[in-house]
Parts: C-alpha cells; sequence; structure tokens
C-alpha cells in the first residue's frame, strides 16, 4: 500500500512511502489480538485487593451458643462467616495478574492490528517535525490540519520527543508515543494512527525482524 507523506500544515508533501505487505498487509488474527490486548490490560492491574479471613479479623473466640437446640445454625465464635462483621470466606487476595506472551506472538498482534488500520485508511504519515516549545495550541492546529481532531489518534515518533510528548498531553483524544512503546492496546485504542518518517521505518524494521 502506498501513501501520500504530509508535513505539519497537512500539505500534500509529493512524497509516497510504501507500506510493507509483512507488516501493514497480513491477514488480521483476531484470537492473537485478543490475547495481546488482553497481556496489556492485565498487566496494569495491581492485584493489590484482599479481605480479611476468619483467622486475621480480630475479636473473641469464645462460642456464642450452644451446638444444638437454638433453632438456626451452628454459631462458633464471633468471627464465623455467617455473623456480621465475621470473617469473608474465600475473600479476595492479593496475586499477579500478568502472564506471559510469546515473542512472535505479541509480533503477531501489532502485525494485526497495524493491518487492520491499513485496511480501513486510519494510518496517516507525517514528516518529522519538532515544535520550539511545548504549546497545546500547535498540536491542536497539528491535528485540525490532518483532520483528526475529533478521533482519538496517536501520534508515534521515532524517539520520545519533549515538547511533542507536553504538547498533546492535555488532550484526551491525542497520545504521543515513542516507536518502541506502540503496542497493540495503543493501537487498536486509537480510531488514528498517526506515523512520522522515521518511525514508520524503525516499526517495520523492528516487527519484520
Amino acid at each position: 500500500m502506498e501513501l501520500s507523506v504530509y508535513n505539519i500544515k497537512g500539505e500534500d508533501t509529493g512524497k509516497k512511502v510504501t507500506l510493507s505487505d509483512a507488516v501493514f498487509g497480513i491477514e488480521p488474527n483476531d484470537h492473537v489480538l485478543y490475547l495481546g490486548v488482553k497481556q496489556y490490560l492485565a498487566n496494569l492491574r495491581q492485584g493489590t485487593h484482599k479481605a480479611k479471613e476468619r483467622s486475621e479479623n480480630s475479636g473473641s473466640t469464645r462460642k456464642l451458643g450452644k451446638q444444638k437446640g437454638g433453632g438456626g445454625a451452628r454459631r462458633g465464635d464471633i468471627k464465623s462467616p455467617v455473623l456480621v462483621g465475621g470473617g469473608r470466606t474465600f475473600g479476595p487476595q492479593p496475586r499477579d495478574y500478568s502472564f506471559k506472551l510469546n515473542k512472535k506472538t505479541k509480533l503477531l498482534a501489532r502485525k494485526s492490528a497495524l493491518s487492520y488500520k491499513a485496511k480501513d485508511n486510519n494510518i496517516i504519515v507525517v514528516e518529522d517535525f519538532d515544535f520550539e516549545a511545548p504549546k497545546t495550541k500547535e498540536f491542536i492546529n497539528f491535528t485540525n490540519n490532518l483532520k483528526v481532531s475529533d478521533k482519538k489518534s496517536v501520534l508515534v515518533l521515532s524517539e520520545l520527543n519533549k515538547n511533542v510528548y507536553l504538547s498533546a498531553r492535555n488532550l484526551s483524544k491525542s497520545k504521543v508515543l515513542a516507536a518502541s512503546e506502540l503496542n497493540t492496546y495503543k493501537i487498536m485504542d486509537a480510531k488514528t494512527v498517526i506515523f512520522t518518517e522515521s518511525a514508520l521505518a524503525n516499526i517495520e524494521k523492528t516487527l519484520n525482524a
């Protein structure tokens, strides 16, 4: 697939780039996509949930009532799970939700996500650029020029640029990432993926490895 290269003003520079079929033209694998997104979200979970069990609650251990003849359930001490304020039975405990994915599976997931974006014509390539200072207004003008201001977009740079990153930080629909930070979730979460020329070369080199 061949795409035009735009400048920061949204003008066609006359240059063309050809997207690699090995990265942007594969048949997407939906299950691998699911695994890639699931792993990213699972790794974000802290897993610090905790409920006190019977042995961890404070309270007396004396038996509250007779074993039989009370007409109700048997009661032990006041920490019994059948009483209000008692311990929780099989409550949540701290745990690690992260899981491993094979390197080739993760690569396939990213390729599948990028192939979906290419198929839907939701990839834009721009010339490498920089801002003299962090200015949100300049980044808003940039998205307006590319006609993506009303969509969720992610701008991928070859390496993180502080001025560009800070300019987009307050915008809820715009994200700025380095090529090394791009993952399946970030691709699928955005409506449009914007690559700088150097970032596109980095991504193709990495995913073709």
